[in-house]
């Protein structure tokens, strides 16, 4: 049986391994078969992780943490989660090749899925003018002409950001009226970059190499126009990747994994959580690493606290024992 298992290999997983290996708990990272590194395998170059002024690619930075939590003694499986056991002192789980493994701790930090317009263009453009973060991206697009796809809170505010650095933002909504909340819709019709396509949309996105447009359809007289653009942003929600702990651990309105606090304790002890999959907010590259450290850290406590208790209940046994052979010696 094992110290340790981490579920996930984004920048929550990987850093939670690095901490882990160097405190001698010998992780088992579970890689997944198919979505190795997490989202920052479909990113370009990121400019906004610390210690690489140049920017970095993406996978990148994902390889160069595999390497470093593999230099301190990481396991790193390639397979896939199909089944959690999480009751009781032993977590077991099982695996799409058949393999059970088993550790007195968990760490669970399967990220979140960006919502996916659903075209084929998307698996190409990717990365190539095609975002789902504007905070990762939004500086590629100086002077600029762009859209927003979207009409809730987080298009509002990905809309509003990106007028830092394009010259035109147009938001594209389905509707004739927004979900997000006043405050940012307001915000969003006082700034004069932006302009609002109601009641469209997305059918089809124009490049071979890079976003130079999309076709739009009228969603009610299903009219289709072309739009020329350099950027699209899409802006339609993310999935929290909680299927495997539905009525397993406590999650938030939002979705997400429910935490202690600031710590990453779930709701059963000895299964920790971190990353996006506990983050409905921030999702940044950075924040799910300091996530993971803090999971690592907490686990590292969990288990020593095991340990000790262990000792503590072994220790009036070992006092008897040594009573009786002194009896027998006498």
């Amino acid at each position: 049986m094992r110290d340790i298992i981490i579920i996930g290999s984004g920048p929550a997983g990987f850093t939670a391994a690095i901490y882990a290996a160097r405190a001698e708990l010998k992780p088992l990272l579970i890689a997944s078969s198919v979505e190795i590194g997490g989202e920052l395998m479909n990113t370009t170059e990121v400019e906004n992780f610390p210690g690489f002024p140049e920017g970095i690619m993406g996978p990148d930075l994902m390889g160069q943490m595999q390497q470093q939590a593999e230099r301190f003694g990481t396991e790193v499986v390639y397979d896939d989660v199909v089944e959690l056991e999480l009751d009781g002192p032993v977590k077991r789980v099982k695996l799409g090749n058949g393999g059970v493994e088993e550790a007195r701790a968990i760490i669970y930090a399967t990220g979140s899925a960006y919502r996916k317009l659903g075209l084929p263009e998307e698996e190409v453009l990717s990365g190539h003018g095609l975002s789902w973060c504007a905070t990762c991206d939004g500086f590629f697009f100086r002077q600029k002409t762009i859209a927003v796809v979207g009409g809730g809170d987080s298009a509002m505010e990905e809309a509003t950001f990106l007028t830092r650095f394009a010259d035109k933002v147009y938001v594209l909504h389905r509707r004739d009226e927004l979900k997000a909340s006043k405050i940012m819709q307001q915000r969003a019709f006082d700034n004069e970059k932006i302009e609002f396509v109601w009641n469209v949309e997305v059918t089809q996105i124009h490049g071979t190499e890079a976003v130079t447009g999309v076709t739009l359809r009228d969603t009610v007289t299903g009219e289709l126009r072309a739009l020329d653009l350099d950027g699209l942003f899409v802006a339609i929600g993310n999935d929290p990747r909680t299927h495997l702990v539905h009525d397993k651990l406590d999650l938030t309105p939002e979705g997400t994994i429910a935490v202690d606090g600031r710590s990453s304790r779930t709701s059963v002890p000895g299964v920790f959580a971190a990353g996006d999959v506990i983050d409905p907010h921030y999702r940044q590259a950075v924040t799910a690493a300091g996530s993971g450290t803090v999971a690592a850290l907490d686990a590292e406590h969990y288990l020593a606290a095991l340990d000790d208790a262990g000792a503590a209940d072994e220790e009036p046994a070992s006092a008897e024992a040594s009573v009786a052979e002194l009896a027998v010696a006498n």
